[in-house]
């Protein structure tokens, strides 16, 4: 498996054992939005900030290489669903890992909403995808959100730990899921899955304390790391935020001081 720990090296700092990601993959789910069309600028200012990883889909990949700079870990995505679906917590696989390979993919990416009425499929595929993964020596990180008709609360700590924990029992590397509000309870989804937990950003939280808050509260309590797509690229600077974050993942630095750098 050294294929494996030499490419999550690429995505997480080898020294901290955490990491900074920044998911671009909204142009499927939402549009063209702000931060996001530039993708080469806008992965440069990224980079530039300390970001370890950016995680987009296949079709991009060639806009978003730079060719110059220090380079950037990179994670492809190998499912979606749009907001203009009938069911848009459905989420289908559009392209493989040996694809992502051929793109010079570091890791890839599933998408899974745990309590939705497509539960089965999504789990099914993210079982399969993890074995072709193991096949290659390439790293999974699964998206695993409690998500769907049954569930009346996406941060419920019971909710959130029990999804986090399926992606670790199916066999991948990386969990991104949702924080519960508090490190007492985030806690315990970093005690129950076992694997690595980073936490999603989600829409654009109201301040940015609130945001460098959440990020300080999870590593204080084993989180592996952030993230951060719209929280990151929509900022008014995107490379100073990243830095900001960067510096509270990695270096433990204080929120309050944090906040100057931007």
């Amino acid at each position: 498996m050294i294929g494996k720990k030499i490419r999550l090296e690429r995505i997480i700092n080898r020294k901290t054992k955490k990491t900074v990601i920044a998911p671009m993959d909204h142009g499927v789910t939402i549009g063209p939005i702000s931060g996001i069309i530039d993708i080469s600028k806008t992965i440069d200012s990224i980079r530039n900030g300390g970001a370890n990883a950016v995680l987009m889909h296949k079709g991009i990949v060639s806009q978003g290489h730079r060719g110059y700079g220090n380079d950037i870990g990179l994670i492809i995505h190998l499912s979606a669903s749009t907001s203009l679906s009938p069911d848009p917590n459905n989420k289908v696989l559009v392209t493989s890992v040996e694809k992502a390979i051929q793109l010079g993919a570091d890791a890839v990416s599933v998408h899974v909403n745990i309590g939705s009425e497509t539960e089965a499929k999504m789990l099914q595929e993210l079982g399969e995808v993890a074995e072709t993964c193991s096949q290659w020596g390439i790293p999974l990180l699964a998206m695993m959100y409690p998500r769907g008709e049954r569930i009346t609360n996406e941060n419920d700590v019971e909710m959130v730990k029990h999804a986090a924990r399926v992606g670790s029992e199916l066999g991948v590397d990386i969990v991104k899921t949702n924080y519960t509000g508090s490190p007492e309870t985030f806690e315990e989804v970093v005690e129950g899955a076992i694997v690595p937990v980073v936490i999603a950003g989600g829409p654009k939280v109201n301040t940015n304390k609130e945001l460098l808050e959440m990020a300080k509260d999870s590593i204080e309590v084993g989180g592996a790391g952030v993230a951060f797509g719209r929280n990151i690229f929509q900022a008014k600077d995107p490379a100073k935020m990243t830095k900001a974050i960067a510096e509270v993942v990695h270096n433990n630095l204080d929120v309050e001081e944090a906040l100057k750098l931007l």
